[in-house]
């Protein structure tokens, strides 16, 4: 069956399909695609998706899925953002 996957950094946007066997998981998707071997992504803290939805990396795929790979998100403070609204 077909699936995709994206994943995006701050200089690239990419978008794979792939045809994978009707049992694959998300983590065996991910494997398969190649990703691991070119970015530093640590499936250990990064959360999946699928379409938008967080996914374990157990989960099963069907025909035209798109996993999507996230990053953290993290806030940096302004100097007039703190926690005191005095």
């Amino acid at each position: 069956m077909k699936v995709s996957i994206a994943y995006a950094t701050e200089e690239t946007q990419l978008w794979r399909t792939l045809e994978i066997g009707e049992t694959a998981t998300v983590e065996d998707t991910i494997a398969q695609s190649g990703l691991l071997d070119t970015f530093h992504i640590d499936l250990k803290t990064q959360k999946v998706g699928i379409f938008g939805k967080v996914v374990k990396l157990n989960a099963n795929l069907k025909e035209g899925d798109r996993i999507e790979i996230y990053h953290p998100i993290t806030r940096i403070l302004d100097e007039d953002d703190d926690e005191d609204d005095d």
